[in-house]
């Protein structure tokens, strides 16, 4: 064991995650001739290419294609072999990258003050926020993502969650829109055209089915991909957008051209928690992240 360099371990992680010499590079912090140093090395060690030439980019060999998982495996082993069992975590010198996965309103509503927070506290540590093209629990059971922002699903008994807020629908309209006067009802609601945020592209959801059981029907003449992009269509037209209230509220100031109102119907309430696989528990950092999100979320809605 005396010749055996960890490090390269790390490495091999990171290029047969990556796929490439300068992904894995950006990943671990090095520059791009010394990550090209340490696949020669790894290619000595291992008596294979690992990742050969294709076209403009790399491509892995059958040998790096059988080993990735494994790899990947015994890295995570070692970090939890090798992490404090608990107790204080110095953050100034706490080198991480943590991963979470969050929606586009997440981001929009609490990045920002997140991204201050830990460069304050933990100057050493880096986020990566990943898209949610679907509700997949297989990266937090990979170990690909850290934490998972959002509606915990029946589909993964195993994962922690902690509350974040609660949420609720709300109407948004440009300000000075016609339905803004008078009583708000069922029947002056669905006779409007309205724009809806989804990710899957559908039409129809929960307040759909609550205007139906009144016997009403609303005309959706838009669906888009954000609660941003329903946001902007409505402050410049006569559509109805349907919002989380937090992604008014956070705004604070610049909203003076929109108003929000309450609902006629009944709606599902919104219950958004941070979410992580349970090997993650006694992890100091990862304590503290969820620890600091938390609070920032807290703090950005009072």
């Amino acid at each position: 064991m005396n010749d055996l360099d960890l490090n390269l371990l790390r490495a091999l992680d990171a290029l047969l995650t990556e796929g490439s010499v300068t992904g894995a590079a950006n990943k671990l912090g090095l520059s791009g001739s010394a990550m090209s140093r340490t696949l020669t090395r790894l290619r000595e060690a291992t008596g294979d290419p690992l990742l050969v030439r294709a076209g403009r980019g790399l491509v892995p060999t059958p040998r790096a294609e059988a080993m990735r998982e494994l790899v990947h495996d015994l890295m995570r082993n070692v970090r939890t072999v090798l992490a404090p069992e608990g107790g204080d975590i110095n953050l100034a010198q706490l080198e991480r990258t943590f991963t979470i996965r969050a929606s586009e309103g997440f981001v929009e509503m609490f990045c920002a003050s997140l991204v201050a927070v830990i460069a304050s506290a933990a100057p050493r540590v880096r986020l990566r926020f990943a898209p949610k093209p679907a509700k997949d629990v297989e990266p937090l059971r990979e170990g690909l993502i850290d934490l998972e922002i959002g509606v915990v699903g029946a589909s993964a008994p195993e994962m922690r969650a902690r509350l974040l807020f609660r949420d609720r629908f709300v109407g948004a309209v440009r300000t000075g829109h016609p339905i803004l006067s008078g009583t708000m009802t069922a029947e002056r609601y669905a006779a409007c055209r309205h724009v809806v945020a989804s990710r899957r592209g559908v039409f129809a959801g929960p307040v759909d089915t609550a205007l139906a059981d009144l016997g009403f029907n609303r005309d959706v003449m838009v669906v888009v991909p954000s609660f941003s992009d329903a946001m902007r269509i409505a402050r410049q037209s006569d559509l109805i957008a349907l919002i989380p209230e937090s992604g008014f509220l956070s705004r604070a100031a610049g909203v003076d051209d929109i108003s929000t109102f309450s609902l006629p119907v009944p709606t599902p309430e919104i219950v958004i928690s941070a979410i992580w696989h349970p090997r993650m528990d006694a992890d100091p950092a990862h304590r503290w992240l969820r620890n600091t999100v938390t609070e920032t979320c807290k703090k950005a809605l009072v």
